[in-house]
């Protein structure tokens, strides 16, 4: 690999992959080429537990976040909502935060909140998610001594960034507009 390919983040690297397999594509299919500049949203992956909420409910959720994240089908639509918009870092945040808050193990919590620092909250991390200093702060200090409440404060500023700014985009998607319908 070159040496500048080497120094850019991992996230950027996979981004890349996913460009040359739709350039990959296009030249085999060259009347397909709208689909590179404008990609098909995904749809929601297909679970057990997930089924397709009736409209009246999925109407619910432009007034909740809490709501939406609550149901699996509307989590998992939300996560393909931002991934479309390469905007995902927050709610993986968030469901990482989720499952660390359920680990009983110290030792494991040690571990999972490494992760979870390195991956999301040091800076220029692969995913890096936007708190403020302050709540960075905290959060290192809370790593000291791990405990399932290490990451509640910048937790809770992700899912604030979140309610203010990607579910009113999300009620305006073709996402959510199919649901509702």
């Amino acid at each position: 690999m070159c040496k500048g390919l080497a120094a850019l983040p991992h996230t950027c690297l996979e981004r890349a992959k996913e460009i040359k397999t739709k350039l990959g594509t296009l030249l085999q299919k060259p009347d397909t080429s709208i689909d590179l500049i404008i990609p098909y949203p995904e749809k929601p992956e297909k679970q057990t537990k997930a089924t397709k909420p009736s409209a009246e409910e999925s109407s619910q959720w432009k007034d909740s976040l809490e709501k939406l994240l609550q149901n699996s089908y509307g989590l998992s639509t939300f996560q393909n909502f931002l991934k479309s918009e390469f905007s995902e870092e927050n709610i993986e945040f968030w469901m990482a935060c989720e499952e660390y808050r359920k680990i009983k193990s110290p030792a494991k919590l040690a571990v999972k909140a490494k992760k979870i620092y390195e991956e999301f909250i040091q800076t220029e991390a692969p995913r890096e998610v936007n708190i403020d200093h302050f709540t960075k702060a905290v959060t290192m200090k809370n790593l000291v001594e791990p405990s399932s409440t290490s990451f509640d404060l910048a937790q809770k500023k992700i899912f604030a960034l979140m309610e203010k700014d990607s579910l009113p985009r999300f009620v305006r998607s073709e996402f959510y507009q199919e649901l509702i319908k």
